[in-house]
């Protein structure tokens, strides 16, 4: 398997994901995936992992696991992961080199 670019985290991104990850017992790290979704094609997916596969690429970054499963690692690799307090809303934000254009909402980025 060819080098992959990394999936990194902000300093506010990993300290919000270990927040999480000391609420949940048995988490790992972080999964990260993509899904068909949404009017520009693509949704980013987050969630605390639990446990890998043997089919997971694995980065890690500022003391937090990434896995990433490969079928998004090609929509992923190279994408910093931010968390960003704006007033009462709060929210991780991607900087992806891949996305050519979002949607208005936010929600779905097309390659």
């Amino acid at each position: 398997m060819q080098n992959q670019e990394p999936i990194t985290l902000t300093p506010a991104a990993a300290e919000r994901v270990l927040g999480f990850m000391q609420q949940e017992v048995d988490s790992i790290g972080l999964r990260l995936g993509v899904k068909k979704t949404g009017c520009n094609g693509y949704a980013y997916v987050v969630n605390i992992a639990s446990k890998a596969s043997d089919e997971d690429k694995v980065f890690e970054d500022r003391g937090v696991k990434i896995f990433v499963n490969q079928e998004s690692i090609s929509y992923l690799a190279g994408t910093e992961i931010d968390f960003v307090k704006q007033g009462l809303n709060e929210s991780f934000q991607f900087r992806n080199p891949k996305v050519k254009g979002e949607c208005g909402c936010g929600e779905s980025f097309s390659i």
